[in-house]
């Protein structure tokens, strides 16, 4: 049981590490916490496969975007206004090609914050790095949840 319990204390301080790292990586880029609201729209299929302006292949199953404002290689965290559901996606693309929106989802990012029927939603987007949980179990759920987001964009 001794054993068991220190296993399940490092897996939760290498969560720990990562997110950190992760805060770490977005701050060294020198991005500022800008905070935007605005709309969010969503692309999939058609797009599925192309390459984007980071050169990788666009991929609907990721959780990625596409930002006019925030540098490539950013991760960032996409709260939906309306329904208050989060997720966090990595810049991997420019757009969107839409003025009135602020941020283009990948279908899957758009899934999980229930935005894919309605097409586009009022969110709210932040850098990961600007994020602030206090610990504490709910701390803790949501630490895995962000890190659950961190390895769908991979």
């Amino acid at each position: 049981m001794i054993s068991l319990q220190a296993n399940h204390a490092e897996v939760l301080n290498m969560k720990r590490i990562l997110i950190l790292l992760i805060m770490l990586f977005s701050l060294s880029a020198g991005q500022e916490c800008m905070v935007q609201e605005g709309y969010a729209s969503w692309y999939g299929k058609r797009f599925h496969g192309r390459k984007t302006a980071s050169g990788e292949a666009f991929n609907k199953h990721k959780y990625t975007a596409a930002s006019r404002d925030f540098p490539i290689g950013t991760y960032l965290l996409v709260k939906n206004l309306e329904n208050g559901k989060e997720v966090v996606v990595f810049v991997n693309d420019r757009g969107p090609s839409k003025r009135k929106r602020i941020i283009d989802l990948s279908r899957s990012a758009a899934e999980k914050l229930g935005m894919l029927r309605k097409g586009v939603a009022k969110v709210q987007v932040m850098p990961l790095s600007c994020v602030h949980v206090e610990m504490g179990s709910e701390g803790e759920d949501y630490h895995e949840e962000v890190i659950r987001d961190i390895l769908n964009t991979l």
